[in-house]
């Protein structure tokens, strides 16, 4: 991975965790693809059956538990990054910037339609 800071340095640990417990043979890109997606539906199952207002107001202990799930699938994200030598900072950056074309402000202020529909 290309990138330096916070995300390099749990990259690394991640990579030594996988290694330690002989898990690299199961981390592929698609396998990482699939837990990743599995445990973004359970940070959503979290509020599946909430209104909007409900959701905007969790308990400090179920905000606890979103946030567990939301490390899961940091974790795996970054390991599925990290196993394509892909720097997530510069990516996100370069759809960032893709997005502002997209989405100029003076067709998406205030709109939730899809850029094909501005």
């Amino acid at each position: 991975m290309t990138q330096a800071g916070p995300l390099a340095e749990l990259a690394g640990a991640l990579r030594a965790f996988a290694a330690e417990r002989d898990w690299e043979q199961f981390h592929t890109p698609k396998n990482l693809a699939a837990a990743l997606a599995v445990e973004a539906s359970e940070v959503l199952e979290h509020f599946q059956w909430l209104t909007p207002e409900q959701s905007a107001a969790l308990s400090e202990e179920e905000r606890a538990r979103v946030a567990l799930e939301l490390a899961d699938v940091l974790l795996y994200l970054l390991r599925l990054a990290d196993g394509l030598d892909i720097d997530l900072i510069a990516a996100a950056r370069r759809k960032l910037a893709l997005n502002a074309e997209k989405y100029p402000v003076e067709k998406a202020r205030g709109s939730a339609r899809k850029y094909t529909e501005l």
